[in-house]
């Protein structure tokens, strides 16, 4: 059941690798679902979620947007596609979010700015090759931080990938080879420990989210650590109900068979709280 994590670089052919990918291995591609569903859960336009990924996004936009809810539901639905195995997973986080699941191969297809720049001049059928150039860096800057931001890396770091790919030099099929090539060596043979480990994680994102739509516990900033089944919730919490609504929700998310409710309230959480309300 392959797993694999890939780039989603503008211009540097990886749409043309997972699609590949996808169809002489039989896989499913994540494609549009995911924008969809962050659409529905926060009540959000995918014309307005694609700006803010694109750095599109204007100043209200920008203001308004619950970036840090994005990424926890972003979260929760590349865990869910991994957990069900048999998918290429392009952009969205997913080399980052899954770095650690022995069994998910992490890819970065890369390619130069003047190839880059060539394609997208093609795409839009335009000769404007600083347009082109200009977007291309744009979109780079905006991945960039966004990565740095969610998950405090350096967006294009080789020690990130267990394969990084330069389509200047290799072909969509080469790289669909090298990338196969891995999934089939042991040090990315799907185990029970791998995945059991991707399981407890996926069930720690859906614990996640379920906290952040639940409107008690939606500012609840907490440690989340499942293990088949059991959720251990650790923190720092401000009231008491907080404390007695995370295990709630918590215990309310399928999969979730017992909770911990290891959570303190602070101390001098008055001080704190009058400032929030």
């Amino acid at each position: 059941m392959p797993v694999i994590a890939m780039t989603q670089e503008m211009g540097s052919l990886a749409k043309d690798v997972a699609l590949h990918l996808a169809q002489t291995q039989n896989l499913a591609v994540m494609r549009h679902e995911v924008i969809e569903h962050l659409a529905e859960k926060m009540d959000m336009s995918k014309s307005v979620i694609r700006r803010l990924r694109e750095g599109k996004a204007g100043f209200v936009d920008r203001l308004t947007a619950d970036e840090e809810g994005m990424a926890i539901y972003t979260a929760e639905e590349v865990f869910e596609l991994a957990n069900k195995g048999n998918v290429v997973l392009r952009g969205w986080g997913a080399t980052c979010l899954l770095r650690s699941v022995p069994h998910v191969v992490t890819v970065r297809i890369t390619r130069s700015m003047k190839k880059r720049v060539e394609w997208l001049m093609g795409h839009l059928e335009t000769d404007d090759a600083d347009f082109a150039e200009a977007e291309i860096r744009r979109s780079d800057a905006a991945h960039a931080a966004r990565m740095h931001q969610q998950f405090g890396v350096t967006w294009g770091d080789p020690v990130l990938y267990d394969l990084v790919l330069n389509t200047d030099r290799l072909s969509i099929e080469s790289c669909v080879a090298q990338i196969l090539n891995l999934t089939t060596r042991p040090e990315f043979k799907e185990t029970k420990a791998s995945q059991t480990a991707l399981q407890n994680m996926t069930l720690e994102a859906h614990v996640r989210a379920a906290l952040r739509s639940a409107v008690a516990t939606s500012d609840v900033r907490v440690t989340i650590e499942a293990d088949a089944g059991r959720v251990v919730l650790s923190g720092i919490v401000l009231h008491a109900d907080e404390h007695l609504a995370a295990e709630k929700v918590a215990a309310g998310v399928p999969g979730v068979k017992s909770v911990d409710n290891q959570l303190r309230l602070m101390a001098n959480s008055k001080l704190y709280s009058s400032g929030k309300y």
